[in-house]
């Protein structure tokens, strides 16, 4: 199949779910792309099981196996991270930079291993072919939240600017944890590689912020020069794909170092805000990341919509299912807990400490990002375990996305009544 029909096809799909969701059901736009997307591949799956014929048949497959590991990861997945970093309220940001450098640090790496030890447990009992290091690298692909979803859904429902400031940026730095801690746990598998941990953060961390800051740096001297609004555009694109590259070539994360792009280009284009509003009049520089960000967004969940057309259920899927939802729901709010117990008693948004692990547990969106390290896996697991790692990742996503992502706001809004009378009350 050539990308081109492909493009056809997840256009066709975008614009008529996007009608039909418009007109009747009316569901937040992104979740609704990613519901009917997976209804629609079930039908397909049923109709190629049912007329069995050959030519519809690998139509069908090869839908399931465009490319979405290269696509997210090699293609599309730092300009999706820039956007999203560029919209970070900086003033919010040094606000909560405690709990957020804890939620996306401490949080992911306690509910990675905690997953893991619990997933373990499970393999015991049901006699699944896994070891513990396996276990745990099933709870670095999962545990890390998704800062696509949450830009792209979290946003779009109503939460308060201070809460929503929080979960985007935590989801925006802890995939950087959570790569790192998948690199690690990888290499004590393979045995290969760097397995000092610290290190290994250390350079991901320190090295991506230090190639997107310089880079950055020069680069937006050159906006500082021009007076063409679309030049902006295009320097801005060279940067943050020019510093992914770079990342990625030399062992750093190059999903950090797109969010710093994002901030910095942000504040820089903050400070020359007037330059900006004289030279840019039709505002093309926001108005574009917007759009972009929105484009590619509908793109990545119709695309883990098809993916069900290629993925192999585990023999063990209906034990596994299961106890991998209630592990990850408790897992998290363990990593969360922890974090804000050591956060003091200054819990952003005047929150308890229930009330805050209860709405950040809930708001905890996983994406394209945990599918596209789940993929990776496929080298050195074995077919059964691979397909484990695939059915618990894909419907990790989908209860988080669908369930998770459709009652995210009555949850806000009851925790916001609860705070309201608590605070009455004390008054």
């Amino acid at each position: 199949m050539s990308i081109l029909v492909f493009l056809i096809i997840i256009l066709a799909f975008i614009v008529s779910i996007g009608i039909l969701n418009e007109k009747f059901f009316h569901i937040q736009s992104d979740i609704a792309l990613l519901l009917f997307s997976l209804l629609i591949s079930l039908v397909l799956l049923l109709l190629r099981d049912v007329i069995k014929i050959e030519s519809i048949g690998n139509f069908i497959t090869n839908l399931g196996e465009f490319g979405f590991e290269e696509y997210l990861m090699d293609g599309v997945l730092c300009f999706m991270l820039f956007a999203g970093a560029s919209k970070v309220n900086m003033k919010k940001f040094k606000q909560n930079l405690k709990p957020i450098c804890l939620l996306a640090l401490l949080t992911t790496l306690i509910s990675s291993f905690l997953y893991g030890l619990l997933f373990y447990a499970i393999v015991l009992i049901a006699g699944i072919p896994m070891d513990i290091w396996m276990c745990i690298l099933l709870g670095c692909v999962v545990s890390p939240t998704d800062p696509i979803a949450a830009t792209g859904i979290l946003n779009k429902i109503g939460l308060s600017k201070n809460v929503c400031s929080i979960i985007e940026n935590e989801s925006l730095f802890n995939d950087g944890t959570g790569v790192t801690l998948f690199i690690f746990v990888r290499s004590i598998i393979v045995h290969s590689g760097d397995s000092n941990f610290a290190v290994l953060m250390f350079k991901e961390i320190v090295g991506a912020v230090a190639v997107a800051l310089v880079v950055s740096f020069l680069l937006f001297k050159l906006i500082e020069i021009t007076k063409e609004p679309i030049r902006y555009i295009l320097i801005a694109l060279l940067d943050v794909s020019l510093v992914y590259v770079i990342c990625e070539h030399l062992g750093f994360s190059g999903v950090i170092a797109s969010v710093v792009c994002g901030m910095y280009f942000s504040y820089a284009m903050g400070k020359i805000e007037r330059k900006v509003k004289v030279i840019d009049t039709k505002e093309w520089y926001e108005d574009f990341w917007e759009i972009l960000e929105s484009i590619l967004n509908a793109v990545l969940f119709i695309m883990i919509g098809l993916l069900v057309l290629d993925i192999e259920l585990s023999q063990y899927v209906l034990i596994i299912v299961p106890v991998a939802i209630v592990i990850l729901i408790l897992s998290r709010a363990v990593g969360v807990f922890t974090s804000t117990v050591i956060t003091g008693k200054n819990i952003p948004g005047n929150y308890n400490l229930k009330e805050f692990v209860t709405l950040m547990t809930w708001s905890a969106l996983k994406g394209g990002l945990s599918l596209a390290l789940a993929f990776g896996t496929s080298e050195y697991l074995s077919k059964d375990v691979y397909n484990i790692f695939m059915n618990v990742t894909y419907v990790t996503i989908f209860f988080t996305v669908l369930v998770q992502g459709l009652t995210v706001k009555k949850v806000y809004f009851k925790l916001e009544e609860s705070k309201a009378k608590r605070i009455k009350n004390r008054g």
